[in-house]
């Protein structure tokens, strides 16, 4: 049984974003010549992609190592009250620190994953030191080091071609 497509999504812009999911430095002319498509056609479809927000923009994936911040470490944050202001000021703060990769607010045990990439140890407590726990409304932390990171399959992989 093959899953259904998302909607508003056809089976060309699965591929286009296949394509650039591939390839995402590769030029319109290079993706429409290995999808067997006119490099118009591509145009239009990546521009639709865009304006609907199924791409919502492409990143520069920058190596922290090789920029001297070569320990990773997801730092689990558990609030002690939850009211909308607390819980988004924190949010702010934690995005806004230097060093912070990614923050995800999820439900469990703990409310927030802050993903890091510093210099060493030292600027990792400072992290939690200076950024964290000084915020009332965090009641602890646990900070685990990251070995290694890698890619998964990510989205298109589970829908149907």
């Amino acid at each position: 049984m093959t899953a259904a497509h998302p909607p508003g999504v056809d089976e060309l812009d699965l591929r286009v974003l296949a394509a650039l999911s591939a390839r995402p430095e590769a030029p319109v002319k290079q993706l429409a010549a290995a999808l067997g498509i006119p490099a118009s056609t591509c145009a239009f479809r990546l521009r639709s992609l865009r304006s609907r927000g199924v791409i919502e923009g492409l990143r520069v994936q920058l190596d922290p190592a090789a920029l001297g911040a070569a320990v990773q470490a997801m730092i689990r944050v558990r609030l002690a009250s939850h009211s909308k202001s607390g819980v988004d000021a924190l949010f702010d703060a934690l995005t806004a620190t230097p060093g912070v990769l990614q923050v995800f607010h999820i439900a469990g045990a703990d409310d927030f994953i802050v993903h890091v990439a510093v210099a060493d140890a030292t600027a990792l407590r400072d992290i939690v030191l200076e950024h964290i726990t000084v915020h009332d409304v965090v009641r602890a932390t646990e900070t685990q080091l990251v070995f290694e990171r890698r890619e998964g399959m990510g989205v298109l992989a589970s829908i149907s071609r």
